[in-house]
């Protein structure tokens, strides 16, 4: 490469020098201007540091071949300046304002696509956001739909016709549910959110309770902070859902305890009778681990002395420590 500069810069300056010395008039507007165009050429095709090279190379040879031709310095540097330095230089600056430009284009498009992924960011967020709510409110309610029409299918003086319905309708709201969780599975692209919930597990008790259920809730005169109360109040709710669902009419046992700094959640449901349809997906359950363990925590479920049960453990320093004692 730097020999071709070289071999280059010594005909260049050979060729200026011949067309002041015994070029015609008219060869010797043409061949400058050819040799400013390829001063020019230089200068937007290559890299600065081979410019550069190349000038000094021209400069050098040219002030030699003038001393050796007796030429005046100051012509052979006007002529030098003139017709290879300045379209050079002109040629150099081009460049830099492409590259600039092509620069800038490239930044451009970089902050669009960071706008893009953040934008999509927001949109999984929100997507998330809008699942976790449909999980827990719509899939809660459609159980307790089943819930009490498995309630009004038992009732004894319930006429035939009816008791068809009822069970067709508990049959169906499993079904909804199920539908659900598939639907809103599409939508979980990012973590749910940690908004916390305005339901206690007391009221939350008290409603599965007054729709027909069996449920004793033991817990400890002691309010937990936000995140542990939103994830206990979720740890009773799936569980509460899951044995509507797979046990209905079974009794049901949800224990609150803190010991030692951890916050402990154990719901456990006896066999109950079978629930047709009612296999599921286990992603509510699947969700319920996760939350846990973002907080630091363990859980586990699964069957137990002949029903099922639902154990969660929270280090209440991973949620912000107790609130405060009293109810």
């Amino acid at each position: 490469m730097r020999g071709a500069a070289l071999l280059a810069a010594i005909a260049l300056v050979g060729l200026v020098d011949g067309v002041a010395t015994f070029a015609l008039p008219m060869s010797r507007q043409a061949l400058l201007v050819a040799v400013a165009a390829a001063a020019y050429l230089h200068g937007w095709r290559l890299q600065a540091r081979h410019g550069w090279w190349i000038l000094g190379a021209v400069a050098a040879v040219g002030a030699s071949l003038g001393l050796v031709a007796d030429r005046d310095p100051f012509i052979t540097l006007m002529t030098f300046g003139s017709f290879v330095v300045l379209p050079w230089l002109i040629g150099r600056f081009r460049r830099q304002q492409a590259d600039l430009l092509q620069a800038r284009e490239a930044r451009v498009a970089q902050l669009e696509r960071e706008r893009e992924l953040v934008a999509d960011r927001a949109q999984a967020r929100e997507r998330a956001r809008i699942a976790t709510d449909m999980h827990d409110s719509l899939g809660h309610e459609l159980a307790l739909i089943a819930l009490r029409a498995g309630a009004l299918e038992l009732a004894p003086d319930l006429v035939e016709a009816n008791r068809e319905a009822a069970a067709a309708l508990r049959r169906n709201a499993v079904d909804a549910t199920d539908r659900l969780r598939r639907t809103i599975g599409v939508l979980r692209q990012g973590p749910a959110p940690t908004d916390p919930a305005d339901e206690t597990v007391e009221a939350l008790v008290d409603r599965v309770v007054a729709a027909g259920m069996t449920v004793a809730l033991e817990t400890e005169p002691v309010r937990l902070p936000p995140l542990a109360a939103q994830a206990a109040h979720r740890v009773v709710q799936e569980a509460l859902t899951n044995a509507t669902r797979h046990a209905p009419g079974a009794a049901v046992t949800v224990r609150v305890e803190v010991r030692e700094g951890r916050v402990r959640i154990v719901v456990r449901n006896g066999a109950g009778a079978a629930a047709a349809g009612a296999d599921g997906t286990g992603s509510g359950l699947m969700g319920l681990a996760e939350r846990v363990r973002l907080l630091g925590g363990a859980f586990e479920a699964g069957p137990r002395g002949g029903g099922f049960a639902v154990e969660a453990v929270l280090p209440l320093a991973e949620a912000g420590g107790l609130v405060e004692e009293g109810r």
